[in-house]
């Protein structure tokens, strides 16, 4: 009985991780804190089409049973183009994480190629700037709770803890939609991240020159108070598709059921 009881144990170490389920947001009318109309200083509210996202991050587990069966996303396999020099850096192994990281805390130092590569996989993709902050708009019982003082608050609370400890588990309280970890566990990769402070006119945008700069399109947020939001931005803005960092992870979005 007690070699059956190990058997099983290490059946259940090696077999692939359990996709995380995924909830459906309805979409519908949205007022980004970035610019979505031709003109940089107006906001136009847009409607984003209903879809499915993640409900919690990519853990360590997930992601390590992805570069197991796609060796190719392995530390050290990765083209420098795909992924940088500190992509999975503190991993144990190209294709094991070790003891130093929790399997079910959200992967990071992953390039946003390789998360869409996971994406991917699962029948998926990255979500959309929009997509993903009309998601974190919401609280526990709010579509948008952007202009609750206290809501800002305690999302303001994690920016100002200092960096370097260990991550803590997925699986937070969750909001009205079900999607939980938006807020205070990691920075999370988004599709369009490159392309955040566009205007749909270009003849808006002045000088180019001024977007190549981390922070450069504060001058173009609606909401300046939405100061969370703007450091994500302003991260985001700074990285390229082949960049990794230690408090940067991903999740996945679908099509809303029914959708094609």
């Amino acid at each position: 009985m007690r070699a059956l009881t190990v058997l099983a144990l290490l059946a259940a170490l090696a077999a692939p991780a359990q996709a995380a389920p995924y909830v459906e947001l309805p979409g519908g009318r949205f007022e980004s804190v970035l610019p979505q109309g031709p003109v940089p200083t107006v906001s136009t509210p847009v409607d984003v089409q209903p879809f499915a996202m993640r409900a919690t991050p990519v853990t360590v587990a997930e992601f390590a049973a992805f570069v197991r069966a796609h060796p190719e996303w392995q530390r050290g396999q990765a083209p420098a183009l795909l992924a940088d020099a500190r992509y999975l850096l503190q991993w144990q192994s190209p294709d094991a994480p070790g003891p130093a990281l929790a399997p079910d805390t959200p992967v990071t130092e992953v390039s946003w190629f390789a998360a869409r590569a996971f994406c991917e996989e699962e029948g998926a993709r990255l979500p959309t700037w929009l997509e993903w902050e009309l998601a974190a708009a919401s609280d526990a019982k709010r579509a948008d709770a952007r202009r609750d003082p206290e809501w800002a608050r305690r999302i303001l609370g994690w920016y100002e803890k200092p960096g370097g400890s260990a991550l803590g588990a997925v699986g937070g309280e969750a909001n009205l939609w079900g999607v939980r970890d938006l807020h205070g566990l990691v920075w999370e990769w988004v599709d369009d991240f490159n392309a955040l402070f566009i205007a749909g006119d270009s003849r808006t945008q002045g000088d180019p020159d001024t977007l190549k700069f981390c922070g450069a399109g504060a001058i173009n947020i609606i909401d300046r108070e939405s100061y969370a939001v703007l450091m994500r931005i302003a991260l985001l803005s700074s990285l390229s598709g082949a960049d990794s960092t230690s408090t940067l992870g991903f999740r996945c979005v679908r099509p809303h059921e029914g959708k094609p």
